[in-house]
């Protein structure tokens, strides 16, 4: 019989075991998104241990409306939609001050539109909706 380990009412075997992220699509974009901004090794590191670690069902439904599912905006989804306003902004950005002036607007007003296009309530429905069908809604 394979080795059982009780944890918070759980009971883990070899045969119900969290599966690696090895040779799967998410696995690949986060090999792919190393050594871009120390930032964005962190963000790699946080979806990999959210990806592995052992979750009840209660926080995989939080987990889910935290990243994308939270319509009110309180998401993952809309704050990085928020952090791309902000860097194609030369006004919060002073990297992009020595664009010229049209450049510089035309990189804002995209990052404007990336910006409404990730943080739209219409986006975060589906994965509203999964953390809803977990909780039996």
């Amino acid at each position: 019989m394979g080795r059982r380990t009780v944890m918070a009412g759980h009971v883990h075997t070899a045969a119900n075991a969290v599966p690696p992220l090895d040779d799967t699509e998410l696995g690949g974009l986060l090999d792919d998104l190393a050594g871009i901004h120390a930032g964005i090794d962190l963000i790699r590191d946080g979806l990999r241990l959210l990806a592995l670690d052992r979750h009840t069902t209660d926080r995989t439904q939080t987990l889910i409306a935290t990243l994308a599912g939270a319509s009110d905006g309180t998401n993952t989804v809309s704050a990085i939609g928020l952090l791309i306003a902000r860097l194609a902004d030369p006004d919060t950005n002073p990297a992009l001050r020595t664009l010229p002036l049209d450049q510089q607007k035309n990189a804002q007003i995209a990052g404007q539109a990336a910006c409404f296009a990730l943080t739209d309530p219409d986006l975060h429905q589906t994965a509203s909706e999964t953390s809803a069908a977990i909780d039996g809604c």
